[in-house]
């Protein structure tokens, strides 16, 4: 595959967690959580992107979150569950991507914030349409997602060299 391949980055929020006792990388989905995650995978399933790999973090919120969504998808793309997504700084996010192999495509990765906001804020080189307002209004609440596209190698991924092509959320 040519590394002018259009690509395509989709960063998924996790759901609504709950806040109990466990610690932080074993919360649950709260009740909303778990209605929300579905109609998330329903919504990336009518992108119409065949995602070729999704990479999920670790903590069980984003497991349950990508458990839950992947369901609404019509295929299901080889999943990497990645303790590197959890509490991962903006350099370790793009660091990770950057490792992503040049036969993957269209990639997914569900996670947490502040860092999918971040990198969604740092990618961003051109927008279409009111995307990034949107964005930027919504803060990237749980479940939302932004689809991200760019030309070149994930080794190229950097600041500013994508355009931010869809943003959804939930509840606007």
């Amino acid at each position: 595959m040519s590394v002018d391949t259009p690509r395509r980055i989709v960063l998924l929020r996790h759901a609504k967690a709950d806040w109990n006792e466990a610690s932080d990388h074993e919360r649950p989905l709260a009740e909303r959580g778990r209605a929300d995650a579905p109609v998330a995978g329903r919504r990336l399933a009518g992108t119409g992107i065949g995602f070729d790999l999704a990479l999920c973090s670790t903590a069980l919120r984003t497991r349950e979150t990508w458990k839950l969504a992947v369901q609404e998808l019509p295929e299901r793309p080889r999943t990497v569950y990645e303790d590197r997504l959890y509490e991962a700084s903006l350099g370790e996010l793009i660091a990770l991507l950057n490792e992503t192999s040049d036969e993957v495509s269209d990639l997914l990765v569900i996670g947490h914030n502040p860092g999918m906001h971040a990198l969604a804020d740092a990618l961003v080189g051109e927008v279409e349409g009111d995307v990034l307002p949107r964005l930027n209004r919504s803060g990237f609440p749980t479940s939302a997602f932004a689809v991200l596209g760019f030309n070149g190698s994930w080794k190229s991924l950097e600041h500013g060299v994508a355009r931010l092509v869809d943003f959804w959320t939930p509840h606007p």
